[in-house]
């Protein structure tokens, strides 16, 4: 089998710094052109630039391994850095390429249409070259207008598959099922039933109906491969709120589970998954003590043109990036009419925070800390990659839960999509694992018109 030359683009580099070694058998081929990108990204501070420096890094050494100058054009064996690659790796310029013999209609093609000024289109050039050298070459892009243009002169392009995951197939977290009268009695009498020949993970949950009546239970996955009954009793009335479909009842009942350290949630606008897991982590925490305080955090990342510069200290500057927060949080507390009523500082969100038991972070100060006893939430966070979300989950210390919320059809991050985000990599990833659950909210709850909204627009 001919050994592949994958041409890699910058974002692939900028979106996964071990895209380098994914490749295995095959050559790695990076362009000059993208060797200039990444420079111009590696002052940043954020994840971007994170990746963009391990990048140069690897390069380096991959540089410094070579027994002469010069090696990096002549391939470099991959092994120095990944005992897994064999292949090679090259840093290669469209001049190195072209011999003079690149079929005319294409190079019309660059010298009018794909002007040579673009990185885009220096980068496809190597490509291209590569290929007029009698190379198998695939060129990998995380940018569809590119990859399109590869296409339209006949190289075969692709996206960048690792960490990606079928968001059609999705795990939702529950399956459906029948039950005779008979067998639904025997359930809520013993409380729970051998699964028997049904495939379910651990805490995953079954929705059964019988036959021929009304009646319905909700049973969930424990270790010992029983379907156990869903108290409901335990879920009726979570803080202010009570849940409105079976998907909500599921997902409290993963929420209130200390044994459940993290759960995500699921689902579009409206569904209610930032405010499941708030009145959850009230509940817990301000009622019944079982963790210290809540954390709540989401990407700093607008929807939209972003308004600028804010002022203030770190509160402030929060508080514009926070207020859906302060909306369910609000909500919740009974709105300014109730909490008068009771006078008490506790139920306002300023007491909470002056108190200890809320605290807002920015997920950029995130890294590095450790986190114990804490009711962390992060929310939209499927503008999330899955370096940063496991970097995050990684900061629970000991007794911390920690719940993701988001929609992955709703991405501001020009990088992600809904197979590529944070969010959906982390619900595939950890399905299964007795600490892990996750449930999809399929319904939108927040009113008749957003409902609508979600179904039609």
């Amino acid at each position: 089998m001919a050994i592949k030359a994958f041409v890699l683009d910058t974002n692939v580099l900028l979106h996964s710094a071990q895209s380098i070694e994914s490749f295995h058998d095959n050559d790695v081929v990076i362009p000059m052109a993208v060797v200039e990108e990444l420079d111009k990204f590696k002052k940043n501070s954020d994840e971007l630039g994170r990746n963009a420096r391990q990048v140069i890094r690897r390069l380096d050494k991959l540089r410094q391994s070579a027994k002469q100058p010069g090696q990096l054009r002549n391939g470099i064996p991959l092994s120095t850095i990944s005992a897994t690659a064999t292949g090679k790796l090259f840093v290669l310029s469209f001049a190195e390429l072209d011999d003079g013999k690149m079929d005319s209609k294409i190079r019309e093609v660059f010298r009018f249409d794909l002007s040579g000024d673009s990185p885009d289109n220096r980068i496809l050039k190597v490509a291209f070259g590569l290929r007029e050298k009698g190379r198998q070459v695939v060129f990998i892009s995380k940018d569809i207008n590119l990859r399109l243009k590869a296409d339209a002169v006949g190289l075969k392009v692709m996206d960048f598959e690792r960490g990606k995951v079928d968001e059609r197939a999705l795990y939702t977290g529950f399956q459906e099922g029948k039950l005779s009268a008979a067998e639904l009695d025997a359930l809520y009498k013993k409380h729970e039933i051998p699964a028997g020949s049904r495939q379910l993970l651990q805490n995953e949950f079954m929705v059964f109906t019988a036959d021929g009546t009304k009646q319905s239970a909700l049973a969930r996955m424990n270790g010992n491969r029983q379907l156990q009954v869903v108290d409901s009793a335990r879920t009726n009335r979570v803080w202010n709120v009570s849940p409105r479909n079976k998907e909500q009842r599921m997902a409290l009942e993963l929420l209130l589970d200390p044994e459940v350290r993290l759960v995500t949630l699921v689902g579009g606008a409206g569904t209610g998954k930032t405010l499941l897991a708030l009145a959850a982590a009230m509940q817990l925490v301000l009622t019944e003590n079982a963790y210290d305080r809540i954390l709540v955090s989401r990407p700093i990342i607008p929807l939209g043109n972003d308004i600028g510069f804010l002022p203030g200290d770190k509160g402030a500057k929060l508080k514009s990036w926070m207020q859906p927060i302060f909306d369910n949080l609000d909500f919740l507390l009974g709105g300014e009419a109730e909490r008068k009523v009771k006078s008490s500082s506790r139920y306002s969100v300023e007491g909470l925070m002056n108190s200890g038991k809320l605290e807002l972070e920015a997920l950029t100060y995130i890294r590095g800390r450790s986190i114990p006893r804490q009711f962390v939430i992060v929310d939209e966070a499927q503008n999330l990659t899955p370096h940063e979300v496991k970097t995050i989950i990684s900061r629970a210390g000991e007794d911390t839960k920690m719940v993701l919320t988001g929609d992955p059809h709703q991405i501001d991050n020009p990088y992600l999509d809904a197979s590529s985000n944070g969010l959906s990599y982390t619900v595939e990833r950890m399905k299964g694992q007795p600490l892990f659950g996750h449930i999809t909210l399929a319904r939108s709850e927040r009113s008749e018109l957003a409902a609508l909204a979600a179904d039609l627009l």
